[in-house]
């Protein structure tokens, strides 16, 4: 049999992200039940039997999505928090604008609208979210914000309500992008990216401890 070409090797090696993305993008456009498996396909210059050997369902497709464009953050966050050496105000920071530049400022800020508006329709994708997203995303965040209070940077907070104000302006911002977000009426929209800064030093100015009259003499001698 004829050996295959490097070009071809490349190509096939490339297929399934070239789906994950046509799958994103219409799922994004359409909503989930609405687009089908031959779009998808149409959109990545396939078959739909070329899919369906990557993918056999369109429910296996959005999970794909999902594990590639989320769950793969979250664990890249969760080795960060391992391995980082520094304040964890710092480390908060870190992770929001790592999830900015990775989630809300691409395609990926789709797949929240695509979950909300198809959950109740979709209870085994609504559970597989859950556990690959919304659970580990939790937990890396009040992994975080226990770093600051372990190691006496922040003040004591109950940590499961902690880990919603973080998300909900996230959550928001991704919302907003496709809805009124893509409204060409709105006039001098805010700046995304600053909207999450400002939010984070909201956070850290109520997270933080005063310091010690002590604490501020030495900082200023310094």
């Amino acid at each position: 049999m004829p050996s295959i070409t490097p070009s071809r090797q490349r190509r096939k090696q490339a297929r399934p992200k070239e789906l994950l993305d046509a799958a994103l993008a219409l799922f994004g456009e359409k909503g989930f039940a609405a687009t089908k498996a031959e779009e998808v396909a149409a959109r990545a210059g396939v078959s739909k039997g070329t899919l369906y050997l990557y993918y056999p369902s369109k429910e296996d497709l959005l999970k794909a999505v999902i594990r590639e464009n989320l769950s793969n953050l979250i664990a890249d966050g969760s080795d960060t928090v391992d391995s980082f050496d520094g304040p964890t105000s710092m480390l908060l920071k870190h992770l929001v604008s790592t999830w900015w530049e990775r989630v809300g400022n691409t395609p990926a800020s789709a797949i929240h609208k695509i979950m909300l508006s198809e959950v109740r329709n979709f209870p085994e994708i609504a559970e597989f979210y859950m556990r690959e997203v919304m659970v580990p995303a939790q937990t890396l965040f009040a992994r975080t914000i226990q770093r600051g209070i372990t190691r006496g940077e922040f003040r004591e907070v109950p940590l499961k309500e902690m880990t919603v104000v973080m998300f909900a302006p996230m959550m928001f911002l991704c919302l907003h992008k496709h809805s009124l977000g893509a409204c060409s009426l709105q006039q001098d929209p805010p700046d995304p990216a600053k909207v999450l800064e400002t939010h984070i030093d909201v956070v850290l100015s109520g997270l933080l401890r005063p310091m010690s009259p002590v604490a501020k003499k030495t900082k200023k001698a310094t």
